[in-house]
């Protein structure tokens, strides 16, 4: 009886599948009870090591590939970028000759793929068609397509930002920044490995060069931490995937050949299914798209184990004819629904072939994992559900959460600190620092992960918690700061240790984000990962020259989110002790942030309304040209620009003539519309300034700070 998900149905659909055929399903309709039996090509079994050595599997790329091939010569039109990209790409895979015309043909119009500069969005579809036509070169050597993936390939390098990440679009060409509202790793995933793929095809560019090590050093950080998440985020920690990301980042990782790096993602991706695969940020396209290609970076024990747990869904997925439409995710409407799903998870049946470097045509570089270690991996991943997340780790006994704090996926470690700490208080402490004191990095992670659960419950850990701040492992330097933070008035103690981490330049370390992590777990003044800013509210008793030197580094910290957070000191300190801080706080709102785009405006309008108040001559000239009408957020930025141009009062008399100019943009502007709200405050503004006296004196930074 199926009553709720889907699950049972395709687990039923896959044992009929693999006997005889015979679907036996009792039916009620109009209150009438009757059996019906759907009758279904029988395909047999997946096999324990699928899809290698499966004959299931090769049947469902045969019939797939053959009916998808027809509905390509029979449509003019084929689907988005990505779509055609992916079907081409399975039939590449497939090894079959016959197919080879109709992918020439795919080839030829990804080589002529193109979007105008002010449109679309270059960052999804450059990655896959660009993935597409390197691999066909691979494959069949015809080299009339590789001026057309070259140009794409430096597109897509020329494109990325200046510190190793993509968004919607590709990045401002003079500034190195991204449009909207900043990095995304999906899209940033695929166009890496489509300039690696690129590039083992022939491409030879410096820019190409730069742009892989940027990005790998971008995406590298989320090693042994969670999966990448959304954009210049935290690791993600609800679940072992996140939208594909980590079986993303194994496929690059293998073909740049970093085995850490692959066997982390791979496994990452083998302990995700059920309904945590079923999940995605629009859909779960990409979930599913690159659920295979990350399991079987670890051999085919873990996709033979994977299959055996979620191979239902593929079977529940495919129609009658061996076409994939787009499944969807339960109960939503998606970007997706339209989409062809068949290329995507027929790629998944073609890896015995190795046909393809996705399809893994060289051996991975990844551990390859046992039967035994398999199904271990496929446990971690079990008792996820949506709507209850972490609520079988509420069932587990105390000492087996103890154990999960050791175990080597941090979404593990994470579920069991959070159901440790609803059960249990201070007298689990002496087993947390025993777990601390163990070689064991991820033993030790795990008990930072339960102190910082705990919070002030697990204050008699703050010295030892202290100690791991000058850890060799930087993630466990900042899982000690997270604890430490959590303990509040407690963890304070550890704020100079705290400061100290802000201001070091670690050549480990190139992103700056110990300092990022620094800056939140000290001057945050909200809940972020769980922890306010031990010095959010008071810097009682904190020595200035250290407090100073670490607020000149975190206004300079490569994300504009950390540097919102130190915004806090502003509201803290007089205006005579942050006089010696001016030089950093107007640098800070001249040069925006390169990454956290989204929030980078925080500490630049912040820092504007602070100079406007105490009348500092430099702040003015800054007012009206940093409302940047052309980009993302625009909206508060012209509120807060204006309202701080207000506070010079009738020394903005000198302004005149650009708040005139800004009227006019205004009112031609695309989004004139919603900017009229603007209009009769500007006027309003420009009749007062016509007729104010001159004003007060303005102050400038260096005479303020030479006093």
């Amino acid at each position: 009886m199926f009553t709720s998900r889907a699950t049972p149905f395709g687990q039923a659909l896959t044992a009929a599948e693999g006997t005889d055929g015979r679907l036996r399903l009792l039916c009620w309709r109009q209150g009438v009870e009757r059996e019906v039996v759907l009758v279904l090509p029988v395909l047999g079994r997946y096999g324990v090591t699928a899809p290698y050595d499966c004959p299931k599997s090769a049947r469902i790329l045969a019939a797939g590939c053959a009916r998808l091939a027809q509905r390509m010569q029979a449509e003019s039109r084929r689907g988005n970028p990505i779509e055609r990209s992916l079907n081409a790409l399975a039939l590449l895979a497939s090894g079959d000759a016959s197919y080879l015309p109709l992918v020439a043909e795919e080839a030829h119009w990804a080589a002529n793929f193109s979007i105008p500069a002010d449109q679309g969005f270059h960052s999804w579809w450059y990655g896959y068609v660009t993935m597409f036509l390197a691999e066909y070169i691979m494959a069949t050597g015809d080299e009339t397509v590789f001026s057309g993936m070259e140009r794409l390939a430096l597109q897509i390098a020329r494109g990325q930002s200046a510190v190793g990440s993509w968004g919607h679009k590709f990045a401002n060409p003079e500034t190195g920044g991204l449009y909207g509202y900043g990095a995304m790793n999906s899209p940033g995933l695929s166009l890496t490995i489509a300039l690696c793929l690129a590039r083992e095809a022939g491409v030879m560019s410096t820019d190409v060069d730069r742009a892989i090590q940027r990005s790998v050093r971008w995406l590298r950080f989320y090693v042994g931490k969670g999966a990448i998440p959304y954009g210049d985020h935290h690791p993600w920690l609800e679940t072992h995937d996140d939208n594909g990301k980590c079986g993303m980042g194994a496929v690059l990782f293998d073909i740049t050949g970093d085995r850490e790096a692959t066997t982390f993602f791979s496994r990452m991706s083998t302990a995700c299914h059920g309904p945590a695969r079923d999940t995605g940020h629009t859909g779960n396209y990409f979930n599913l798209l690159w659920a295979l290609p990350g399991v079987a970076r670890s051999g085919p024990q873990a996709t033979g184990a994977w299959l055996e747990e979620y191979g239902w869904y593929f079977d529940l997925a495919r129609r009658h004819d061996g076409q994939f439409p787009y499944p969807g995710q339960p109960g939503e409407k998606t970007s997706y629904e339209t989409w062809d799903s068949t290329g995507a998870f027929l790629l998944a049946y073609a890896f015995p072939l190795k046909q393809l470097r996705l399809t893994g045509r060289l051996p991975s570089v990844a551990d390859q994992v046992d039967a035994s270690e398999a199904a271990s991996l496929i446990m971690d991943g079990q008792g996820y559900m949506p709507t209850e997340k972490g609520k079988s780790y509420e069932q587990r006994s105390k000492e087996e959460l103890l154990k999960n704090l050791g175990s080597w996926s941090p979404v593990v470690r994470e579920y069991a600190a959070d159901a440790l700490a609803k059960r249990a208080g201070g007298e689990v402490v002496p087993l947390l620092l025993q777990l601390l004191e163990e070689e064991s990095l991820a033993g030790r992670l795990g008990a930072c992960a339960a102190l910082q659960a705990l919070g002030e419950r697990g204050s008699a850990a703050v010295p030892a918690l202290r100690q791991m701040l000058a850890h060799d492992d930087l993630w466990l330097r900042i899982q000690a700061g997270e604890a430490l933070a959590a303990m509040g008035t407690e963890g304070r103690s550890a704020a100079p240790e705290l400061l100290k981490l802000l201001i070091e330049e670690n050549p480990r370390d190139p992103r700056g984000m110990t300092q990022r992590y620094a800056a939140f777990l000290l001057f945050h003044r909200g809940r972020l990962e769980g922890v306010t800013g031990l010095l959010s509210r008071s810097l009682d008793g904190i020595e200035r020259e250290l407090l100073y030197a670490a607020v000149r580094a975190g206004l300079q910290n490569q994300d504009g989110r950390a540097r919102g957070a130190v915004g806090s000191v502003y509201e803290v300190l007089s205006w005579e002790e942050l006089q010696p801080l001016l030089p950093a706080i107007y640098k800070a709102i001249v040069e925006p942030a390169p990454s956290g785009e989204m929030f980078a405006d925080g500490i630049r309008m912040r820092g504007l309304k602070l100079l406007a108040e105490h009348q500092v001559a430099e702040g003015l000239p800054l007012c009206i040209p940093m409302m940047e009408l052309d980009r993302w957020g625009k909206q508060d930025r012209i509120r807060q620009c204006l309202e701080a141009l207000a506070l010079y009062g009738g020394a903005a008399r000198q302004e005149l003539p650009a708040l005139r100019h800004l009227q006019q943009q205004l009112r031609q502007h695309r989004e004139a519309k919603s900017l009229s709200k603007y209009d009769g405050v500007i006027s309003t503004m420009i009749a007062t300034l016509e007729v104010a006296n001159e004003g007060p004196q303005l102050r400038s930074i260096q005479n303020l700070i030479a006093r």
